[in-house]
C-alpha cells in the first residue's frame, strides 16, 4: 500500500562485490567494476499486480470511511460496508507482507523503517488528533501508543516489519501466525499499541510473506477467476442477510473476547475462525480480479499511502461542515452521489502532483538525523 514501503519491491537485490585480484588492495577497481555501466543489470521494475491491487483497495477504503455516518440509512449501503470491510484491510496487509519478505536489519532498511512508517505516524497521530478534537469537540490526548482512527495501520505496519525476520526462521510461520491471532482474541491484552488489531490480522501479513509470485499468478486461471466471481457474490449475499445484526465488530478486528462477556470461549473461538476463513477467502477472490498487467491506475497504486492518510481530514472536515446532516445524502441518489466523489477523491490523492507536494512529511529523507 504504502509508496514508502513500496520502494523495498523496485529495489534490485543486492549483488555481492566481486573479490578483488590477489595482491590488490580493498577497494582497488577491478575489470569487472570498470566495464561500462551499461553492462549492469537493469533494476528490477515494480510488479503491476501490486500496486493495482493496492490501488483497488484504497478506494474501497475511501468509500468505507465516506460511507460510515451513512451506514445506517440504508440496509443496502450497512450490507455494503460490511462486505468492503471483510476483506479490505486484508488484502492490504497480504500485498504489505509480500513487500516485507527482504526486511532485515540492515541500516538501510531501519533508516526507511523510520523516515517512511514511523515519522508519519507521529506526524499524523498528532495532526488527527488536533483535527478530531477541533471538529468532534472532544478531549482526545495525544498518545503515541493509542493510535487515534486510521493511524492504527501505521503502527501494525512497524510492529510487522519489525517481526518479518522472524518469519523467514520459523519453521510453520503462518500456523504460528494463526495461532497467536487465536490466543489474542481469547485474552486480556492492554488497551494500547492496537494489539488485538496488529495480533489478529498478523497471520494475512505473514502469509504476503511466505507466498510466492507464482501463487498470486495460479489466481489468475480462468477457472479460479470464475470461481472468486461465485465467492464474492456470496459474500455480498450473506453481508445482506448479516446487515441488520451487530455482526460489523468483528470485521473491525479490534476486540477481544474479554469485550462480549457474554459469549464463552468455544463460540468466540470458532466465530474467530470464521471470520479469518471468510476473510482469507474473500481476500484470495479479490486478488484473483485484480489485472497482473499494467492499467491506467497502476501508477497511481505507488501512491496509495499518500489517500490512506490525507483522505481522513476531508471526512472529518465533510462531517464538521454538517454535509452529512444533509436530507439528501441520506437517499438512495445521494449515497450514489457520495460514492462518486468518495471515489474520485481517492483517485485524485494517489496522483504525482498530490505526492510531490506531501513527500516531505511522507517520505522525509531526514539525512541528518543518521549516521
Amino acid at each position: 500500500m504504502s509508496s514508502s514501503l513500496a520502494r523495498d519491491q523496485s529495489v534490485s537485490p543486492t549483488v555481492p562485490a566481486a573479490p578483488a585480484p590477489d595482491g590488490a588492495p580493498v577497494g582497488a577497481p577491478t575489470d569487472a567494476a570498470a566495464r561500462p555501466a551499461a553492462a549492469a543489470p537493469a533494476p528490477r521494475e515494480r510488479d503491476a499486480f501490486f500496486d493495482n491491487a493496492k490501488f483497488v483497495v484504497i478506494v474501497l477504503v475511501v468509500m468505507g470511511h465516506t460511507w460510515e455516518p451513512l451506514r445506517d440509512a440504508s440496509h443496502t449501503l450497512k450490507a455494503l460496508y460490511l462486505f468492503v470491510y471483510s476483506f479490505h484491510m486484508p488484502v492490504m496487509i497480504v500485498a504489505a507482507g509480500y513487500m516485507a519478505k527482504n526486511f532485515d536489519s540492515q541500516p538501510r532498511r531501519i533508516k526507511k523503517l523510520i523516515t517512511g512508517i514511523a515519522v508519519p505516524y507521529v506526524v499524523f497521530e498528532t495532526a488527527y488528533t488536533l483535527v478530531i478534537n477541533a471538529t468532534e469537540g472532544g478531549d482526545h490526548p495525544l498518545s503515541l501508543y493509542d493510535p487515534l482512527w486510521l493511524t492504527w495501520f501505521l503502527l501494525a505496519l512497524f510492529i510487522w516489519r519489525l517481526l518479518a525476520p522472524i518469519w523467514r526462521v520459523v519453521r510453520w510461520p503462518l500456523a504460528v501466525a494463526v495461532v497467536i491471532s487465536l490466543l489474542s482474541s481469547l485474552t486480556q491484552l492492554p488497551d494500547a499499541l492496537e494489539l488485538y488489531r496488529t495480533l489478529e490480522l498478523l497471520p494475512f501479513f505473514v502469509a504476503g510473506m511466505v507466498l510466492r509470485r507464482e501463487h498470486f499468478s495460479w489466481l489468475h486461471r480462468r477457472g479460479v477467476r470464475i470461481a472468486a466471481v461465485a465467492v464474492l457474490a456470496g459474500a455480498a449475499g450473506m453481508a445482506y442477510l448479516a446487515a441488520p445484526y451487530d455482526v460489523m465488530e468483528f470485521f473491525f478486528w479490534r476486540t477481544g473476547r474479554p469485550g462480549f462477556p457474554e459469549m464463552g470461549f468455544a463460540h468466540w473461538a470458532v466465530l474467530r475462525v470464521a471470520c479469518l476463513g471468510c476473510a482469507a477467502v474473500a481476500t484470495a477472490a479479490v486478488l484473483a480480479l485484480v489485472p497482473e498487467r499494467r492499467t491506467w491506475y497502476t501508477r497511481l497504486g505507488e501512491g496509495t499511502m499518500y489517500t490512506y492518510l490525507l483522505h481522513g481530514f476531508l471526512v472529518k472536515l465533510a462531517a464538521y461542515a454538517g454535509l452529512y446532516d444533509m436530507a439528501f445524502v441520506h437517499k438512495p441518489l445521494g449515497i450514489a452521489a457520495v460514492t462518486v466523489v468518495a471515489a474520485g477523491v481517492a483517485v485524485a490523492l494517489t496522483t504525482v502532483p498530490v505526492r510531490k507536494c506531501f513527500r516531505w512529511v511522507m517520505e522525509p529523507r531526514l539525512e541528518w538525523a543518521f549516521r
